[in-house]
């Protein structure tokens, strides 16, 4: 059960603002004024706080012209999150401390931990900053975890669209709260001085790869950047794809510009990589989908720059690949970048970027069908500096114009229904318009 698909707990709101979220229920009148009470500090008597420096989380807010104010000291290990859904300035105080008479144990003693935690799943994400802070059990559950692996096997998630317009910095926006979410820097390092570099979202993990063998990871359980593992056999310019708390490598080149045929698997929860059988075709600038249980590598160059119009399939089942011939027929080729193709319900999408256009897959028939146009203001350079990425149950395009007192960053939003395309501008601010690299975490 995506969030995006609770249609009884979202609204679309008119004007330049594309969701309107009301509070989410979990089926039983009972949860929504728990959960207010939670996150308001509740009613009850509380003890004295067991961590004082964890039990105050302070939010601020981001203006809709992108002007942060001045950040409160990050508390340990609590995710600082800085939001904006209206204009004007708010400060929230969460305060913590819980009544641990106890112990704790329960979470909430009156309904019980199962009811506890399921009352939790269902409150947005952007809200587990302040639920850390009430007391050690609620620091455990999202800290450590475990409240998003149980949100997987429910099938909840929401998903937020993680992008970068300049070098070592990140920006994040939650579609469904209407908020820009501050990314701490990542770490000065050489490697990523340059904007050649790789990334991708899996679990709740950002990863960003370097053309050396480093590699960098973002949690959003610790709000900071660590060193990451680094692939069996490092490479760029690969395609890649995310389900649940696992992702997908496939193809791309290594340190010496070989073209390499090779996959791999990771899996967030336990930082490994496992080699995977190799694919049939050698190929880099090439992209990556997940799509009706199976993992896709489209289009891309192999040796002497020829262009491959073939794509491949590889069933995670039978752990085997499978060419489709022709299947990246008529979408962009060697002189651009990579495919700019996402899925969205199990439906692939693509961006077709010299023509503007917006394309689907016909899977019975094996090629694409012109729906309509991308946004207007959507620039880019032979597809470089542009974002096209399935964000839930719709299709986010990233990008924006140059204007004369710099660059303006604009998302536009549409839920496909095989009807020509009708975008929405969800969220704009000045920022680099060029944007180098896009990633989208849903969880």
């Amino acid at each position: 059960m995506d969030l995006c698909d609770k249609r009884e707990d979202m609204a679309l709101q008119d004007g330049d603002s594309c969701l309107a979220p009301r509070p989410l229920r979990g089926g039983c009148e009972m949860e929504s004024p728990w959960a207010e009470g939670l996150l308001q500090g509740g009613s009850r008597k509380r003890s004295a706080p067991e961590e004082s420096e964890d039990d105050v989380q302070e939010i601020d807010e981001v203006d809709c012209g992108g002007k942060r104010s001045k950040p409160p000291s990050p508390q340990p290990h609590t995710p600082d999150i800085r939001e904006a859904h209206a204009p004007g300035r708010r400060r929230t105080v969460a305060a913590g401390g819980g009544d641990q008479s106890n112990g704790g144990g329960d979470l909430i003693g009156e309904i019980g931990r199962d009811l506890s935690i399921n009352c939790l799943l269902r409150l947005s994400r952007s809200e587990y900053g302040s639920v850390a802070s009430l007391n050690r059990d609620f620091r455990s559950l999202v800290r450590g975890g475990e409240i998003y692996r149980l949100r997987r096997q429910n099938n909840i998630s929401e998903h937020w669209v993680y992008f970068s317009c300049n070098v070592l910095e990140w920006d994040a926006y939650d579609p469904y709260r209407e908020r820009w979410i501050s990314v701490p820097k990542m770490p000065p390092d050489e490697c990523f001085m340059c904007s050649d570099k790789e990334s991708l979202a899996v679990g709740t993990e950002l990863l960003v790869f370097g053309m050396a063998h480093i590699v960098f990871r973002y949690s959003i359980l610790t709000n900071s950047w660590t060193r990451g593992e680094v692939m069996n056999s490092p490479r760029c310019l690969f395609g890649s794809a995310s389900v649940g708390e696992k992702a997908y490598v496939a193809g791309g080149t290594d340190s010496l510009g070989r073209i390499l045929s090779s996959a791999e698997l990771y899996n967030s929860e336990t930082h490994t990589w496992t080699p995977l059988p190799s694919m049939n075709r050698a190929r880099k600038n090439c992209s990556g989908v997940f799509m009706d249980g199976k993992f896709y590598v489209i289009g891309g160059v192999t040796n002497n720059n020829m262009i491959l119009t073939c794509g491949e399939e590889y069933d995670v089942q039978s752990k085997s690949w499978r060419v489709i011939e022709n299947m990246s027929v008529g979408l962009n080729g060697v002189s651009g970048a990579p495919p700019l193709i996402s899925v969205v319900k199990n439906e692939l999408y693509a961006a077709d970027y010299s023509e503007k256009d917006v394309k689907k897959y016909d899977k019975q028939n094996n090629k694409w069908v012109t729906l309509g146009k991308l946004p207007e203001r959507s620039v880019s350079m032979n597809g470089w500096g542009l974002a096209f990425r399935a964000c839930g149950e719709r299709l986010i395009v990233i990008g924006g114009p140059r204007t004369s007192v710099g660059g303006m960053i604009e998302l536009n939003s549409w839920i496909p229904d095989d009807k020509p395309p009708v975008w929405n501008l969800i969220a704009r601010r000045p920022s680099g318009n060029f944007v180098y690299n896009c990633a989208v975490m849903g969880c």
